[in-house]
């Protein structure tokens, strides 16, 4: 579909999607630069911390596993709507908490409400892809990782400026529900299938074969049974072969992420300076790739961004394993970067192109066990860092990544 033939009407619903997707990387950068000083107001230790991030974590997951059927059921832009309002409000909840139990309470809120807009506004992505034609799913992430920058440098403003968390949180609040109610209306609404199923009758004279009517439209309706319990199956499989790539995707994304200027500094000795632009290289050509990708995607389908892309990551991974100098080992970051950019956004494409009446609870179980990678990967490496080198550890994502690669032909279409 060229430029010239799309609507005015599908433009919107894309602009309404970026919107969303540039939102929630607002309001949780938000909440991630006022870490320290919400902490040091409830008195939070750097263990008990940990401990509510955790608490966070679970709570976006059961945030995803309830938005999935309920998007199905009530449509992903109504679920959107909700979820967007939701952690609008519930960002505002850390700003006012005054212990580590009420701190706790509001990390819950918000983490329900961020996974259940993570997934409904993924299922509404992928709605205006199809009605596209053509690859768009990674733009959208991008816009995630634009809203995080965004919102890191907002907030960092406020804090210069003297403002209080509480003040700063609350403007994003209200700000974050401007935005939903200017959003909302721009997204697509479900479109219901008007196939509707019906019972066939094999009892009039003309269908019956040697008087066996009955018992012909009995072993035709077995066979339609067994037909739907076999696709059912394939569904499941399918979810999770997807799920499967989502998770050592997003290992190695959260390894890069939490660990990449750690690494710098341990193995190379460096300033933290330097350090830093190892996660700042890695970021860079994450947001970059992510533009990308969908044009690559468009001319050589999600296998290629999949495979060459983890190829690319494992790449990386080498270099970084094997570089004696800051400059190469930049680079080995930056192309880890690039090469995770688009795998996960064709996934989730994958997952919620599955045909049925199941497509936001299929993406919902992907992105469940892709978080738990995101959420395992760091975990993991830190519990490796007491036994081997932090440099040494990362030879989990680079073995993983080199098997994604291989796995790849999971996403065709």
């Amino acid at each position: 579909m060229s430029s010239a033939t799309i609507d005015r009407r599908l433009r919107l619903s894309r602009a309404a999607v970026f919107a969303a997707f540039t939102l929630n990387g607002v309001l949780l950068a938000m909440w991630v630069v006022h870490i320290p000083a919400i902490t040091g107001r409830t008195g939070v230790s750097a263990s008990t911390l940990s401990v509510l991030v955790l608490l966070m974590a679970g709570a976006a997951l059961i945030g995803m596993r309830l938005a999935g059927p309920a998007a199905d059921r009530f449509g992903s832009r109504t679920l959107v709507a909700m979820a967007a309002t939701a952690i609008s409000v519930t960002v505002l909840g850390p700003g006012l908490a005054t212990d580590p139990v009420t701190l706790g309470i509001a990390l819950a809120c918000f983490g329900i409400g961020n996974g259940a807009l993570d997934v409904s506004m993924n299922a509404q992505a992928v709605e205006v892809e199809r009605a596209y034609g053509r690859p768009i799913m990674s733009a959208f992430h991008a816009m995630f990782s634009a809203g995080g920058f965004v919102g890191s440098l907002l907030g960092a403003a406020a804090q210069h400026a003297g403002w209080a968390p509480q003040l700063t949180l609350a403007c994003a609040s209200v700000g974050g529900l401007l935005v939903t109610a200017m959003l909302v209306p721009g997204l697509v609404s479900r479109q219901r299938n008007e196939s509707t199923s019906h019972t066939e009758h094999y009892d009039s004279p003309d269908l019956r074969v040697g008087g066996t009517g009955l018992d012909d439209s009995t072993q035709l309706r077995t066979a339609k049974d067994t037909d739907q319990r076999t696709a059912q199956h394939e569904r499941a499989r399918k979810v999770f072969s997807l799920g499967c790539i989502a998770f050592v995707l997003l290992l190695a994304e959260g390894v890069a992420a939490d660990w990449s200027a750690l690494q710098v500094r341990e193995h190379l000795n460096t300033t933290e300076a330097a350090a830093a632009l190892a996660f700042g290289a890695f970021s860079a050509t994450m947001t970059l790739g992510r533009f990308l990708a969908d044009r690559v995607s468009a001319a050589f389908g999600p296998v290629a961004i999949v495979r060459y892309g983890s190829l690319l990551a494992a790449t990386g991974f080498a270099i970084v394993i094997a570089s004696p100098w800051l400059p190469l080992t930049l680079v080995g970051w930056a192309m880890c970067g690039l090469g995770l950019a688009g795998g996960v956004p064709q996934i989730f494409s994958t997952a919620g192109n599955l045909g049925g009446t199941t497509a936001a609870t299929d993406m919902s179980r992907v992105f469940t066990i892709g978080y738990l990678g995101l959420l395992a990967g760091p975990a993991l490496i830190g519990w490796l860092t007491a036994l081997i080198p932090l440099t040494a550890a990362l030879l989990i994502p680079f073995v993983l990544t080199i098997a994604c690669a291989f796995a790849a032909p999971v996403v065709r279409r």
